[in-house]
């Protein structure tokens, strides 16, 4: 049993090659802490052990309990060379006195942004285009909404004949009842709706802040092919990420490929979004290889990928109405 321990042990020692450049004292300091971890175990399994041999006058064989004492220490032995490798890719996040939201976004701003994917029948896509192109323009010029369409695309590669839609308000949750009280009075955007509605297979939405590390989106011209990055974190590594982020950010943005990163407020919860802008593919695959030549990208990624539950990418092309073209 001990051997086992000892083996797995050693075992991790030889990770140690597969460390990024500035890895080593974080690893160093796990290691540590699973030798400490390692002999308390030891000291248990041996107090164990000899309240074992007491028992044997007990009602069971001694060859009975000592195939269950080995089953318990061998399950017991597992459960925690599986917390200390573990460890090794996760890393703990440090406890925090103040909401995610007051900690990574712009304090001197509050605006609010909605994503909306709308998932519409195959056939309908062309009409659902023009119905959105004389509909959608029309409020986002009018300053009686205080809200901004950043946004509007149909995806390209990804879930097929879908429209994802982004909005910005300035004045946060204020503004958003403010445009919703509002539109249920307009007749146009009513008949809007309800046409819409004779369009679409499913829709969804999630409300959003904005990362205070990125800039805000603003309109550019193009043409551009978008890419919306999105991955659902464990529960707790929002802050973690965004101080990876804040500092990787600037690697990304040779060719301004960076439009946006937001976070979940309502809707799926734990979700980022990162807005990418390309010329084409083949920019940005020529971009995404760049980056890996500059220092720190490789760090930013190895500590950022167990943060990551799932992750989707969404290749998108801005329809005529989209101030992001």
């Amino acid at each position: 049993m001990f051997w086992s321990l000892q083996t797995h042990t050693e075992g991790m020692c030889g990770c140690a090659a597969l460390l990024p450049p500035g890895g080593e004292a974080r690893y160093q300091q796990l290691l540590r802490g699973a030798l400490a971890q390692l002999k308390m175990a030891t000291g248990v399994l041996q107090r164990v052990s000899g309240g074992l041999g007491r028992a044997k006058s007990g009602a069971h064989s001694a060859g009975q309990l000592a195939v269950w004492g080995r089953g318990v220490a061998t399950s017991s032995c597992r459960n925690r060379e599986d917390s200390w490798f573990k460890s090794l890719f996760v890393r703990k996040v440090d406890p925090r006195k103040d909401a995610h939201s007051n900690l990574l976004t712009k304090n001197e701003e509050s605006n609010l942004y909605k994503i909306q994917f709308h998932n519409v029948k195959p056939e309908c896509l062309d009409a659902y285009n023009k119905l959105c192109e004389d509909v959608l323009p029309s409020i986002h010029a009018d300053k009686y909404y205080p809200c901004e369409l950043v946004g509007t695309w149909n995806t390209w590669y990804g879930e097929q004949d879908q429209a994802v839609h982004l909005w910005r308000y300035r004045g946060g949750y204020p503004a958003l009842t403010e445009v919703m009280n509002k539109l249920r009075q307009n007749k146009e955007f009513t008949a809007y709706r309800k046409e819409r509605g004779k369009m679409l297979l499913s829709r969804r939405n999630q409300l959003l802040l904005e990362f205070s590390f990125w800039n805000e989106p603003v309109p550019r011209t193009g043409p551009n092919v978008y890419e919306l990055r999105s991955y659902q974190l464990r529960p707790g590594t929002m802050i973690e990420w965004g101080n990876y982020w804040a500092r990787a950010v600037r690697y990304r943005q040779q060719n301004r490929e960076a439009v946006g990163g937001f976070f979940s407020q309502i809707g799926n919860l734990y979700m980022v979004h990162h807005l990418w802008a390309y010329k084409d593919l083949q920019s940005r695959e020529d971009t995404r290889n760049a980056v890996w030549q500059q220092e720190g990208w490789h760090e930013v990624v190895y500590y950022t990928v167990p943060l990551i539950q799932y992750m989707d990418s969404r290749i998108m092309i801005p329809t005529k109405a989209s101030p992001l073209q």
